[in-house]
């Protein structure tokens, strides 16, 4: 990870675009165009799983269009998020293709079998912190955090139900056996054995931080030889007998991952839509939609700058307004997000959605951060 401070920012938004943040970011030189694109696609799928498999976020991954792609570079390819609150896209992480300019420009050469001079074949790629703002954004309501169990630095936390008549001297030894239990199952968990605070407020703040389930212990619960769940996501309460209760808070970790990316795909889902005339763009950009349209290929840029303005010009139209303000963080025009390797079948003789030419391909627009 490498520490990266832009000076030039003028107005940066919280977690997403700030003007320091930690930035993973690798580079390779390969002998040939194969071997270097079989390294952008492997960190790409790296990028995908990070989203997909730990943070429980769904991404769409695709190559950017000549327009979007990295100055210099031969082919970016990216990995594409949708923020449900807002209905925008974010971009989660690229790997670049660059081909040998380069390599020309800086002399980046290697020997080859032969003993002659090549120019190597490069690629880059990178992951930036902001993929905690996006997993904020997706997973997040009003009362705080939902933290992914895969990456939640606390995945359990014991709230002992103390009152006069069950004193947290009663309740110790049973809430310590549960914490050793669990840790047992290297679940990272912790006993909150505070004083100062009551029941109610330890409750609000780890809610608040996002721990994917709250062990409460009460005098029924030491009784009964139990203890009840309460899960983060969802807010479901399920009463549990000690004797197992380490082995299904494990398997309840595992379902709460898994029903997260399930929420979160199904929303994202039901915001993609496919487009085939101009007249239904706008009106599904107004409904936080991604849209899919026909597309006479990532090389129009003239054409691709033409959506840009045009579906700025009507949305504020819509809006009642002139114009954007040159601060605004965000924009009500559509960009392209990517061309997604996953592409629908397109009908012969189907026209471009802004030109009008035979298309050859579906691109994926949207509002974007």
């Amino acid at each position: 990870w490498s520490n990266v401070v832009r000076w030039e920012f003028k107005d940066p938004t919280p977690f997403l675009r700030t003007r320091e943040f930690l930035w993973q970011e690798g580079h390779t030189a390969h002998a040939s165009h194969e071997d270097a694109d079989v390294m952008v696609m492997q960190a790409l799928d790296l990028y995908r799983r990070v989203y997909e498999e730990l943070l429980a976020i769904p991404v769409i991954p695709g190559y950017k269009t000549e327009k979007e792609k990295f100055a210099g570079g031969h082919r970016t390819t990216t990995v594409e998020a949708y923020i449900p609150v807002s209905g925008r896209a974010i971009q989660g992480a690229t790997s670049h293709d660059l081909g040998q300019n380069f390599g020309r420009m800086f002399d980046i050469n290697y020997q080859d079998e032969k003993g002659e001079t090549q120019v190597a074949w490069q690629t880059s790629w990178g992951l930036t912190t902001r993929t905690i703002g996006v997993m904020v954004m997706v997973h997040g309501d009003d009362t705080g955090l939902i933290l992914p169990p895969k990456i939640a630095p606390l995945q359990c936390v014991i709230v002992p139900i103390v009152s006069k008549n069950f004193p947290l001297e009663t309740a110790l030894p049973y809430c310590k056996d549960i914490l050793k239990s669990l840790e047992e199952k290297n679940i990272r968990s912790k006993l909150d054995d505070r004083t100062i605070y009551n029941p109610g407020w330890k409750y609000a703040h780890w809610e608040q931080k996002g721990v994917p389930i709250r062990i409460e212990v009460g005098p029924r619960d030491l009784e009964n030889r139990q203890a009840r769940l309460v899960v983060r996501f969802g807010g479901e309460k399920i009463d549990v007998g000690v004797d197992s209760l380490a082995s299904d808070v494990e398997a309840r970790l595992e379902e709460i991952q898994s029903n997260m990316f399930a929420k979160a795909k199904e929303f994202r889902d039901s915001h993609l839509v496919q487009v085939t005339e101009w007249k239904d763009f706008v009106p599904n950009l107004e409904l936080h939609n991604l849209v899919l349209t026909p597309w006479c290929g990532g090389e129009h840029q003239d054409w691709e700058e033409w959506v840009k303005e045009k579906s700025r010009e009507e949305s504020l139209q819509n809006l009642g307004q002139e114009g954007e303000d040159d601060r605004a963080a965000t924009s009500v025009a559509a960009k392209t997000l990517c061309i997604p390797f996953k592409q629908p079948e397109l009908p012969e003789g189907t026209k471009c959605i802004a030109s009008g030419l035979p298309a050859t391909c579906w691109v994926m627009w949207g509002r974007s951060y």
